[in-house]
């Protein structure tokens, strides 16, 4: 027969904590701006993103009929700065929500850890008890 065991009164509860740390809610606009960064802060993009420039830059500068934007590229600079403008502030939303999952995994870990402690104090606890007992 199974011996029953009889709880501690001076032992606390244990700290719950949840599984995985809680996610903050995302909308279309986070969502979008976390998939714009991804694609424009990779090599890809800014391998492409030359190529670009120099087909237009080609393109133009050597065009024999219609030139759409002759030399000194006004139309391509206006292009480059819309982009700059665009994306910028997107970029920046994008950072500004990786720090938000920063923060919550980083307060999430705080509480695994002062979990821990709290649990290590027991054992700590019952070790001493259990030494005592032995002596």
């Amino acid at each position: 027969m199974a011996k029953e065991v009889k709880k501690d009164p001076k032992k606390p509860e244990p700290v719950n904590v949840t599984i995985r740390p809680p996610r903050a809610p995302t909308t279309f606009g986070e969502k979008a701006a976390d998939k714009l960064t991804l694609v424009a802060g990779s090599w890809g993009f800014i391998f492409s993103f030359f190529a670009f420039l120099g087909i237009w830059m080609v393109l133009n500068a050597f065009a024999w009929i219609n030139h759409w934007d002759p030399y000194p590229f006004i139309l391509l600079n206006l292009c480059l700065s819309c982009l700059a403008a665009i994306q910028a502030p997107i970029i920046l939303m994008s950072q500004n929500r990786e720090a938000q999952r920063d923060r919550l995994r980083s307060e999430y870990d705080y509480a695994v850890n002062r979990k821990a402690e709290k649990e290590i104090e027991e054992i700590r606890k019952q070790l001493d008890r259990i030494e005592r007992k032995i002596r």
